[in-house]
């Protein structure tokens, strides 16, 4: 027998080599370095710009020495690799992302391409690898997060205080196509010379090399900083034969300019889910470094929304923490992953490597799995639950996702469009009576099919 849900699915595109990417569910992002000693957001300040949405003046007002000044120092005790990985495991997701290097030039790993980062520092060990080593033995994937500007290196060159204001066009929008091509002209007084910008590419390939050759399977790589030079500038294609010749098998995000395998909007979701894989990152608060004046976490009910509303959509959910400078976690992020790893314990089955469906009429997200089909009560139903659209004669189960309650529906079809055809499969609507709240984040019915 055919499948009975095969005209409701919509199957997303998977990545050659990459397919666990597709229908990974949650991933955890890890914005962490020396200026979070400063209790400051890391790399903008730096560069005396807002990453808040409709801010333009920096929200931490530091000089280029200030923000640069707790390197010699950075010495995070409270590190815990371990414990890391345990809260993202125990939160439900299937890989977690790290910032090897953010804009501001630090290492978080040992490099022979650079005396700026933790190995020089008090802390002395290899920060990426203690990560690494964590993460997979959790049985998650492992992401590097790695930004192609420097704003520290000195061919970069070294941003000061005199490049200050930073050029509008070199502002992430500036990368977006509408804007290609348009002149830079208020840095060009920061480009560098031809010998400059080639010593730059070989200390580019060089860590590179180093992050793809010392750490084991990499599964995948987090560009970013990427609108600040061409793809051309970059290399874009040369960067990612090196990767490739190093680890075949890993996903690159799409700010590898031009040679990326999926993308990654940000902080809200597009007007239109992109085409192909994608995921949306987002912060639980308003940051992505930890600042401890960032207190308007979202709820765990909201991020628990966005989760299925991606899923629904073919994407993943990358949520971002912050660690402390001394290495603890900010207790309000982990409550908040505990409470969606709970959610997941009972859930996962609807969210995990679940497919998108299409046609279906429904006041919420939907998903759907082997002749299952996953209705996601974002918004309370008052009385009842109506669902349209599905092949209705072959409903063979309604219940509930986490405890298994099974749960009463009626049928029905709109007369005309039925033929006496027994073995036609109408598509009709399903009346399911509102089940009593469970006290779960968000409660979900499956529709199963026989």
């Amino acid at each position: 027998m055919s499948d009975p849900i095969s005209s409701i699915v919509r199957e997303p595109a998977r990545i050659p080599g990459g397919e666990w990417f597709t229908g990974a569910g949650l991933g955890i992002f890890v914005h962490w370095d020396h200026a979070s000693q400063q209790g400051i957001e890391i790399s903008w300040p730096l560069v005396g710009r807002s990453i808040i949405p409709g801010v333009d003046e920096p929200e931490d007002p530091v000089t280029v020495d200030e923000y640069q000044s707790s390197a010699p120092t950075f010495d995070p005790r409270r590190w815990n690799a371990t414990e890391l990985a345990r809260l993202a495991k125990n939160a439900g997701a299937t890989y977690v992302v790290f910032t090897t290097r953010h804009h501001a030039g630090y290492s978080m790993f040992h490099t022979k391409h650079s005396d700026f980062g933790v190995e020089h520092g008090p802390f002395g060990r290899d920060i990426v690898r203690e990560y690494a080593d964590a993460v997979r033995a959790e049985g998650l994937r492992v992401g590097f997060y790695y930004s192609l500007s420097d704003w520290h290196h000195p061919d970069y060159p070294a941003f000061t205080d005199a490049d200050r204001p930073y050029p509008a066009e070199h502002w992430p929008a500036a990368g977006r196509p509408e804007n290609a091509g348009k002149p830079v002209a208020s840095d060009r007084h920061r480009r560098s010379t031809p010998e400059q910008w080639a010593r730059y590419l070989d200390h580019l390939r060089g860590q590179l090399t180093e992050l793809l050759t010392n750490y084991g399977t990499v599964d995948l790589l987090w560009f970013d900083g990427e609108w600040e030079r061409s793809p051309e500038e970059w290399d874009a294609a040369g960067l990612r034969r090196l990767i490739k010749s190093l680890q075949p098998d890993v996903v690159i995000n799409e700010r590898l300019p031009g040679q990326g395998d999926y993308r990654t909007p940000e902080q809200a979701f597009p007007l239109t889910a992109p085409d192909g894989p994608w995921e949306l990152c987002l912060t639980i608060g308003q940051m992505w470094g930890y600042r401890p004046t960032d207190t308007k976490n979202k709820s765990a009910h909201s991020l628990a929304v966005s989760l299925v509303e991606v899923v629904s959509r073919g994407g993943n959910l990358l949520l971002n923490v912050g660690p402390r400078g001394d290495g603890s976690l900010v207790e309000e992020q982990a409550e908040r992953l505990d409470a969606i790893g709970g959610w997941l314990a009972g859930h996962a089955e609807a969210v995990v490597g679940t497919v998108p469906t299409t046609g279906v009429d429904f006041y919420g997200p939907t998903t759907a799995r082997d002749g299952v089909v996953y209705l996601h009560l974002v918004n309370r139903p008052v009385e009842e639950i109506v669902v349209r659209g599905l092949p209705v004669r072959r409903v063979a189960n309604v219940r509930l996702v986490g405890s298994g309650a099974a749960l009463p529906y009626e049928v029905a079809f709109e007369v005309h469009e039925v033929s006496g055809d027994d073995t036609a499969e109408p598509l009709g609507e399903i009346r399911i009576p509102a089940p009593d709240p469970t006290g779960a984040l968000i409660d979900v019915v499956a529709v199963e099919f026989a």
